[in-house]
């Protein structure tokens, strides 16, 4: 005797899958999603097993010009921001026609300017290994101060 496969009531507003259910009947039928859900036991807890937590994203210094040096100058002076900036912009050229002459500059608590000259040499290039011939030059060094570095 064969069984009459009897339609179950479906909820008010869906159809019930006649067709479908006929053909998933010689499969097993797979868990529901409350299955997925259930709690799965947490791991052991170890002194190792928290990460550090990232560091934060690096802060990108702000660029302080001759003007804003000039700005400050004249709101800590009492001076006008006219007359400052052309102090600042004075000072600058001495000490870059200071630098030109090879005078040293010292600046306490900052540092120390100087041209360093460096004589040709032999260099290679690169690309090929041939022998190439580098001028000499003379290159603008700075050294920190103490003080300056146990600031930072």
């Amino acid at each position: 005797m064969a069984r009459a496969a009897k339609a179950s009531p479906a909820p008010q507003g869906k159809a019930a899958p006649v067709a479908a259910s006929k053909a998933k009947a010689s499969t097993p039928a797979k868990p529901a999603k409350a299955a997925a859900a259930a709690p799965t036991p947490a791991p052991a807890k170890t002194a190792k097993s928290k990460a550090p937590p990232p560091p934060p994203p690096p802060i990108k210094p702000a660029t302080v010009t001759v003007k804003h040096l000039a700005a400050n100058l004249a709101d800590s002076q009492g001076l006008s921001r006219r007359d400052a900036e052309s102090f600042a912009i004075e000072l600058v050229a001495d000490l870059v026609d200071q630098m030109k002459a090879g005078a040293k500059i010292r600046i306490a608590g900052l540092g120390i300017l100087e041209i360093k000259n460096k004589p040709a040499r032999m260099g290679r290039n690169p690309a090929t290994g041939a022998p190439v011939q580098v001028a000499a030059s003379r290159k603008v060094a700075f050294r920190v101060a103490k003080d300056l570095k146990e600031a930072i």
